[in-house]
């Protein structure tokens, strides 16, 4: 069984009934997000038509029993530099937020769930890409 860190990529398709994630997240066993991705979400959900929907989604989903969040603290910034450090030397960038995100599944041993492929360009994590459809 996996322990899986969504990004906010998984988290929305999963609100949209993306076969391959809803799967993932049936098997896996425990469930996590961490305050980069809900910063990102909620952020979004201001932008949107369906706040107080998608809030209430969210506020749900972090209440169910396998969900739990995890900290951003120092050991996730040193994570953090190791990532970035590595991206920059092979000539590769990827956005702030997911380099954060990524660091948090390093520190924690998670497997990164996510439709966005930047996530594979990040030789320290595992990813548990599951492409858009």
């Amino acid at each position: 069984m996996t322990r899986l860190l969504l990004d906010t990529s998984a988290y929305s398709a999963l609100f949209r009934g993306h076969a391959g994630v809803i799967a993932a997240l049936q098997a896996a066993e425990a469930v996590y997000l961490n305050p980069i991705v809900i910063g990102e979400l909620r952020s979004g959900f201001r932008r949107g038509n369906q706040r107080r929907q998608n809030e209430n989604e969210l506020d749900g989903f972090l209440q169910k029993p396998l969900t739990q969040t995890v900290s951003i603290d120092a050991e996730t910034a040193d994570r953090y530099a190791v990532i970035v450090s590595s991206l920059r030397a092979a000539g590769t960038m990827i956005s702030t937020n997911d380099a954060w995100i990524a660091a948090s599944a390093m520190q924690h041993g998670l497997t990164v769930l996510t439709t966005d492929a930047d996530f594979l360009r990040i030789s320290q994590i595992l990813v548990d890409h599951q492409p858009a459809s």
